[in-house]
């Protein structure tokens, strides 16, 4: 017991030195963390900025240590990014997009922070992801510091407005999920997971459940969209639950379906054929299991499971409390194949052969069971602990903080792992990854106080 506790003591040492190196500064002040300190890949240049995904686990760090002034500034910074709207293609990007990332450039002497709307990202994709989570930063920072003035500055406000315009804007869409490009979330590459993916939908939950205490609305028009974002949460809650949902007797159910069917009648509502069900799906699937598959639309149902989509939705309170615990209950059943050797793997099963050729267009880096095809991602662990710990697995979260703890340090805190277990350092992948460190100390602080859980929205 001494020998473990001196091996937490020394990891957690360990990532707050690299999170202490992290810290970007803008004419002096702290804004942000940049992505990583140690790269083999020197045309990796955008490791080098902060990224508004990867910076929420250093502002839990930091609001949890007493250093909100860094959560406010990095939440002012990517503000006063987004007002300088970017032509790309000949067309306008929408005011209420964030940036993925941004930078500190020196030119002449003269310091200023330059924005990243995907135009240096691989395929050029603009991130949908971003705005949604500095919405919900803004809400935990506020949740922790009691700043409400920080929300109700006119430009604040004027963005909450625009974010919402633009989640909630009239399209050719009939269900009330958010319709995304591949490549706009954490997984950045082609996957294969445009349309309707459980990531998106789970972080536009989130921000639809705290838009109303933080958004007021003052005009007719505001006060109209306010009021679509309430009856908006509510059909996205039922229509998660029910048409994302995969257990065995759902599975069942879809194997037995009738297609073709139509008027306002139909079971099979989306028209899922049957033979569209992976055959792994049957066999791999336990009992007492299941999980909110990756992505639904038309026709189609992408069976593979998605590790953030279905933390961060029982994070929020997307799934019922029956599906949260079966969602831990699938953990439990098939640990070596969700989590092995390092948490968390990000998806399963990872494509291979002619569905990996087509749907990533033969992508070298996502090569099967590596990066975002089947990689292990230690950045994972905290919001799989905030889910098992919510899901009251404290168990399964001790379990996981456990194996991160034994081997992230003397790995020197890789971006991600490789292989079927996660037993292979990622081929590509950086050291002294900043949200690798970060996330094993706020694992830490979430198993130390789960009150910290009451912050989430």
């Amino acid at each position: 017991m001494e020998m473990q506790t001196k091996q937490k003591t020394l990891a957690l040492d360990n990532a707050y030195e690299i999170l202490e190196q992290s810290i970007m500064y803008h004419n002096g002040q702290p804004i942000g963390t940049i992505a990583a300190l140690q790269s083999p890949d020197l045309s990796a240049e955008n490791y080098s900025e902060c990224f508004v995904r990867d910076f929420v686990p250093s502002a839990l760090v930091f609001l949890a240590d007493g250093r909100s002034d860094i959560v406010k500034n990095f939440l002012e910074t990517v503000l006063t990014l987004r007002t300088r709207r970017r032509l790309v293609a000949g067309h306008e990007i929408q005011p209420g997009v964030m940036p993925a990332s941004f930078r500190v450039v020196n030119e002449h002497g003269q310091e200023h922070v330059q924005a990243d709307f995907g135009e240096r990202a691989i395929g050029r994709v603009a991130p949908v992801d971003s705005m949604m989570w500095w919405l919900i930063l803004l809400n935990i920072y506020e949740k922790s510091t009691g700043d409400k003035e920080l929300s109700q500055r006119p430009e604040f406000q004027d963005t909450m407005s625009q974010i919402l315009y633009l989640c909630l804007q009239d399209t050719f869409e009939v269900s009330p999920a958010l319709l995304v490009p591949d490549a706009c979330t954490m997984i950045d590459r082609r996957m294969g997971i445009y349309g309707h993916p459980i990531e998106i939908q789970s972080l536009f939950y989130g921000v639809l459940r705290i838009v109303h205490s933080l958004f007021k609305a003052e005009t007719d028009k505001d006060k109209s969209v306010l009021n679509t974002a309430i009856v908006r949460e509510k059909a996205l809650l039922n229509y998660v639950r029910i048409f994302y949902w995969l257990d065995l007797d759902r599975l069942n159910e879809i194997h037995r379906y009738t297609t073709e069917e139509f008027g306002i009648d139909s079971i099979n509502v989306l028209n899922i054929y049957p033979e569209s069900i992976p055959t792994w799906v049957p066999d791999w699937l336990p009992d007492e299991g299941g999980y909110l598959v990756g992505n639904v639309g038309a026709s189609r149902m992408d069976f593979r499971f998605f590790a953030l989509g279905n933390f961060l939705s029982v994070m929020f309170g997307l799934t019922s409390d029956v599906q949260a615990a079966r969602i831990m209950k699938l953990y439990e059943l098939r640990w070596d194949d969700l989590v092995g050797a390092m948490p968390v793997k990000i998806c399963y099963p990872a494509m291979e052969g002619l569905e990996w050729q087509v749907r990533t267009g033969s992508d070298p880096k996502n090569v099967p069971w590596s990066y975002q095809n089947g990689g292990n991602w230690p950045a994972l662990l905290w919001p799989f602990v905030a889910a098992a710990l919510k899901s009251g697995r404290g168990d399964l979260a001790e379990r996981a903080f456990d194996t991160a703890l034994s081997r992230l340090s003397n790995d020197t805190w890789p971006e991600y792992y490789d292989g079927r277990a996660g037993r292979l350092i990622g081929r590509r992948s950086n050291f002294k990854q900043v949200w690798t460190a970060t996330s094993l100390i706020l694992s830490h602080k979430l198993l130390e106080n789960p009150a910290m859980l009451d912050l989430l929205p």
